[in-house]
C-alpha cells in the first residue's frame, strides 16, 4: 500500500467515484473536491501528496486553482495533473505552460494516470505521452 493522499477534484459524482474506488484499490488514500474554491480549501487543509485536478469545474476552473497553487510558496512544488475532455491540438501543452505537471484526457486510461501520480511531487522532468482514448491563504 502506498499510503500516497491523492485529492481528486472533480465536479462529475460518476467521474469521481470511479477514480476514487480505482485509486482506493491500489492503497491510495483519496479527498475529494467538487469544485475549484473547495479543491484549494482541501490543499490547505489536508496537505495531499498529488492533486488530480479537472480543467473545467465550477466556481474556479483548473487554470485558476494552478494559478493560486504555483503563486504559494508551502503548494508551489505540489504535483498536480490536469484531467481534462480536452484533445484538441495544444491544450497539453497549454496545461503544462500553465503549471501542470502532467496531462491526462478523459475518457481516463488509468495505466496513464498511474504513471501520472507515479512520477511524484520532485520534479517536471519526465511527462507521460497525451493518449486520447476516447493554507487558506490559497483562497484568496
Amino acid at each position: 500500500m502506498t499510503g500516497k493522499r491523492i485529492l481528486v477534484a472533480e465536479d462529475n459524482a460518476v467521474n469521481a467515484e470511479l477514480i476514487r474506488e480505482f485509486l482506493e484499490m491500489r492503497g491510495y488514500q483519496t479527498i475529494e473536491a467538487a469544485n475549484g474554491q473547495e479543491a484549494l480549501e482541501k490543499i490547505s487543509v489536508c496537505d495531499p501528496d498529488v492533486v488530480l485536478m479537472d480543467v473545467q469545474m465550477p466556481m474556479l476552473d483548473g487554470f485558476e486553482v494552478i494559478r493560486r497553487i504555483r503563486g504559494h510558496e508551502r503548494h508551489q512544488h505540489l504535483h498536480v495533473i490536469a484531467l481534462t475532455a480536452f484533445a484538441m491540438r495544444g491544450d497539453r501543452e497549454k496545461a503544462l505552460a500553465a503549471g501542470f505537471d502532467a496531462y491526462v484526457t478523459k475518457p481516463i486510461d488509468f495505466e496513464i494516470l498511474l504513471c501520472a501520480i507515479g512520477e511524484g511531487k520532485k520534479g517536471r522532468a519526465r511527462k507521460p505521452k497525451p493518449r486520447s482514448l476516447g493554507a487558506s491563504s490559497l483562497i484568496a
